[in-house]
């Protein structure tokens, strides 16, 4: 039986303007032996009030033990009036046994549905465990740091040390005065810094930083000092460096080995991260771009890739940029995290993948494909992710004589993995090797730590992926496997594969991954989502054991089970069922083989499989069956060929549809912030042949709705127009994609504006360019516009003017000009944010005011481009917008 133990956790809220929230706060907590399930965090046993801003709050949550803690769950319910709420982090405290234990959840992020990404919901993963015996709980640090003499005065400029141990991290120490007013880091001082920390065990690095902030000169550091004040130990870190942006080394981060009389200093490398931008339109950005590597040792923190050794702008499409990250050797790579701001033009980064090599001499690489866009508005959506790696491969090819040939010589083929007992029975796996050509199967008994295999794999071509099927054995406890290593001993080919997975007791596994050559791009690993649809007639619903093979032109995904040994699945009546898998790419699908054996014969309906590429390159797969499976057949198990009925590829590669499109767009729209009485928004889509009328937005969340546009030919932009009263703040939207239903094209959408109408919703028209991979979008263009008042008696107005501005690439949609201030003889300033409009022919000027004081001598309107004042547009009027002079009009075409 597992015990009952009290978890008390400790819930920070930072300490930015507005980081206190009035919501619900809900949590899980997610361990090793499963989860607490969601709980309200009712009563903070320290505060009256939870939740206020730079305060801890500390819940008690009773679970049966959960075993090491993982993961939190945390989230809002988004209700009270300050329902935004900034969290710092969250630290569990509990013991288990003689343990106890301390984990800590870095958050620092927004839960709010108007800032940052606008989740109200969180997981969050553990950053350091602190495992501490009941009678050591902590330990406690003196660090002194040494500057150098020649190092400028200080400045405001944030320090910060982590420790590193075998086994944990301290979380990131301020080295910040213990008094106030006491000025640190003076040239030739020793300044002393008491931190406490969990238990690191034996410390093996540090890393010393400094914020990036304008001005800053630098800090020329000495040394560091460390002494743990419970067994004296004592460790010196001979520094002498620069952290600064001004010298040649541009660095403001620093890694120094520990150095112990009992054990060698590990090395420093300058490891090489490459990032190799695709070839899409959009693909390149000018955001600023962060790194963090993981490896069996540790990590290097956050690191921002600065300087590039490739010449040119930064991160541009299909281009590959180098960058040198200085760290204490992580050993084996395992994964990175990579991320940017999102500031600047064109934010979203459309990344092909990251290869990373441990110095500028070495002839391997670690790679680590993504083929997906780091972008709010496409692709996985966030500007972050973390990318396991594949493996690792040579930086170039073997440079060989002549006399060699592909064909001659043997693979040599090297698996680790978990130890095996002697005792412990073989395990069989199958490892499937896919050739251009064909493929070939080899079974395998691992009896040990280490196996080795030898084969020509002739005839099967050139190799591009390998599948890992198994265990075809019973298990008695869970094995890991770890590397293949491949080395050709013609062609001197060479390669590592990263599986990095265990096989399971009770599971038959199906694992495969891209072979990695020095002169080829690997192909990407896919996720694919299954949608099972189920009939919905009468005892259409079974229980059995059942799986999926998908057949396609490159090659297979190997049979994959729906359910594990032992246990049944249960396909219930009307329903659908949706299951989700890794594979290598496998290109156009045909088939889906299906496999389903009942003991109790039931019968399934199975109406139709729908199968989508989740990432890349975004295709959906329809086979339908309508037909009962395992019907009055005698068989134990019965297998059945679903042929391919229809495909809507939206990848961007395609761009010639068989089609002709109706204008009939599906079409997905979402907001956050949205007023509790939703206003009136249209919706007007521009293409190239013209506009389409204006039609009412049905949903702001992300339900989608019909939108007729007609024969405009290719969307370029689509305007959102306010019909009611303007908003006191914008709407933000963070999604807007239209599917035509007859062509199946998709469009995304880049704003530059996250809000509709602008931040505080004073505006009547926002307009969102259209991403296609074979066009670039139009730019978005700042129009300045300067309205000439007559200088007759009475030429002002008081009246709210209108103007819609009409080019070449369509219009803007009529827009209320914000200045009000059109008095006899003025010139009023207005600004206009458009998609560009190209050569500017016409503009329609107008106001809607009857009666006294209402009418208006307009003498010009003059606009131009903003930064191009040399080409101006000028719009000649000399006339009354007046419903009792002249010809009694209120608007008047300008050309």
């Amino acid at each position: 039986f597992l015990l009952v133990l009290v978890y008390e956790v400790h819930v920070y809220t930072g300490a930015k303007p507005g980081a206190e929230t009035d919501s619900n706060v809900y949590i899980n907590l997610i361990g090793m032996r499963g989860d607490a399930g969601k709980r309200k965090l009712h009563r903070s046993k320290n505060n009256n009030v939870k939740f206020r801003r730079g305060q801890m709050d500390i819940f008690y949550i009773k679970a049966v033990s959960l075993g090491d803690l993982e993961k939190v769950l945390i989230s809002h319910d988004g209700t009270g009036p300050g329902n935004g709420w900034f969290l710092d982090k969250i630290v569990i405290k509990h013991k288990d046994g003689e343990e106890a234990q301390e984990v800590v959840f870095p958050c620092n992020r927004w839960l709010d549905g108007c800032q940052d990404d606008g989740k109200t919901e969180r997981e969050l993963t553990a950053n350091s465990k602190y495992f501490m015996s009941l009678f050591l709980l902590a330990q406690r640090w003196r660090v002194q740091v040494k500057t150098d003499g020649d190092s400028p005065e200080p400045q405001e400029c944030e320090r910060n040390l982590v420790i590193y141990g075998s086994k944990s991290k301290s979380v990131e120490l301020l080295l910040s005065p213990q008094t106030p007013g006491y000025v640190c880091f003076l040239p030739r001082a020793t300044d002393e810094f008491i931190f406490e920390t969990g238990d690191l065990g034996d410390v093996y690095k540090i890393r010393v930083s400094c914020d990036d902030v304008p001005g800053f000169e630098g800090w020329h550091l000495k040394s560091f000092h460390l002494e743990e004040l419970h067994t004296k130990q004592e460790l010196n870190f001979d520094c002498n460096c620069w952290l600064t942006l001004n010298k040649e080394e541009k660095e403001l981060v620093k890694e120094f080995p520990a150095v112990t009389e009992d054990q060698e200093a590990l090395p420093v490398y300058k490891y090489v991260v490459s990032v190799h931008t695709g070839d899409r339109w959009g693909a390149e950005t000018f955001a600023n771009v962060y790194i963090t590597l993981y490896g069996k040792r540790g990590d290097t923190g956050v690191r921002k890739l600065h300087t590039s050794l490739t010449k040119g702008r930064k991160f541009q499409r299909n281009k590959v940029d180098s960058f040198l990250v200085e760290a204490v050797s992580l050993s084996h790579l395992q994964k990175v995290v990579i991320g940017h701001d999102g500031e600047g033009y064109g934010a979203g980064l459309y990344l092909k993948m990251v290869t990373v090599k441990e110095s500028q001499d070495s002839d391997e690489e670690w790679v680590f494909p993504l083929w997906n866009w780091l972008d709010t508005h496409l692709g996985l959506c966030e500007n972050v992710c973390e990318i396991v790696t594949v493996g690792k491969r040579l930086t170039a090819s073997p440079k060989l004589p002549e006399i060699y040939t592909k064909s001659s010589g043997l693979w040599i083929m090297d698996i680790t993995g978990s130890d095996l007992n002697n005792e412990e029975d073989p395990i069989n796996l199958s490892f499937i090797f896919y050739g251009n050509l064909s493929c070939k199967k080899l079974p395998l008994q691992v009896t040990g730590k280490a196996i080795q295999i030898k084969d020509e794999l002739a005839d099967i071509g050139s190799i591009y992926k390998v599948q890992v099927t198994g265990p075809h054995s019973e298990l008695k406890r869970p094995w890991h496997l770890d590397l293949l290593h491949m080395k050709h001993t013609g062609t001197k080919e060479e390669m590592y594969l990263a599986f990095d997975c265990w096989f399971n007791p009770k599971e038959d596994k199906c694992v495969e991954l891209p072979t990695l050559y020095a002169d080829q791009e690997p192909l990407p690993v896919v996720e694919y989502a299954i949608h099972l649809h189920i009939g919905d007639l009468k005892q259409a619903d079974a229980t059995g054991e059942a799986y999926l093979r998908i057949q396609a032109e490159k090659s297979d995904s190997g049979k994959r089970w729906l359910n594990s040994k032992n246990s049944l699945i249960t396909f219930a009546r009307g329903q659908v069922d949706i299951f989700k898998i890794k594979s290598v790419y496998l290109g156009k699908l045909n088939q889906v083989l299906v496999g389903f054996k009942s003991l109790k014969k039931d019968e399934w309906f199975l109406e139709k499989i729908v199968i989508k590429e989740v990432f890349y390159p975004f295709a959906a797969y329809v086979f339908i069956h309508n037909e009962w499976i395992n019907r009055r057949s005698q068989k134990d198990f019965v297998e059945v060929a679903i042929p391919l009925k229809e495909t809507s590829v939206t990848s961007p590669l395609v761009k010639n549809f068989d089609v002709k499109s109706r204008g009939r767009w599906q079409t997905w729209v979402h907001c956050t912030q949205v007023p509790e009485d939703v206003p009136d928004i249209q919706i007007v889509a521009f293409g190239r042949k013209g506009k389409s009328p204006a039609q009412k937005v049905q949903d702001l969340s992300d339900n989608p709705f019909l939108l007729t546009v007609g024969n405009i030919g290719d969307i370029t932009k689509v305007s959102f127009v306010l019909s009611g009263p303007s908003l006191r703040r914008g709407i933000k939207i963070h999604k807007l994609q239209l599917k035509d239903l007859d062509t199946k094209q998709e469009l995304g959408f880049h704003t530059e504006a996250p809000c509709l109408f602008g931040e505080d919703g004073s505006e009547t028209v926002t307009e969102l360019a259209a991403v296609r991979p074979d066009k670039p979008p139009l730019r978005e263009v700042l129009y300045l516009i300067s309205v000439h008042t007559g200088t007759l008696p009475a030429s002002g107005t008081d009246a709210e003017v209108f103007i819609t501005l009409f080019g070449e690439q369509g219009d803007t949609c009529k827009r209320r000009l914000r200045h009000s201030n059109f008095e006899r003889g003025q010139v009023c300033m207005s600004e206009m944010r458009a998609v560009d409009l190209g050569q500017l022919n016409k503009v329609l000027v107008e106001h809607h005011n009857v009666g006294y004081g209402a009418g208006w001598y307009l003498d010009q309107i003059v606009i131009h481009e903003s930064g191009k004042t040399d080409d101006q547009h000028v719009f000649l009027c000399q006339q009354w917008l007046d419903s009792g002079v002249g010809d009694a009009q209120m608007e008047r075409t300008l050309k």
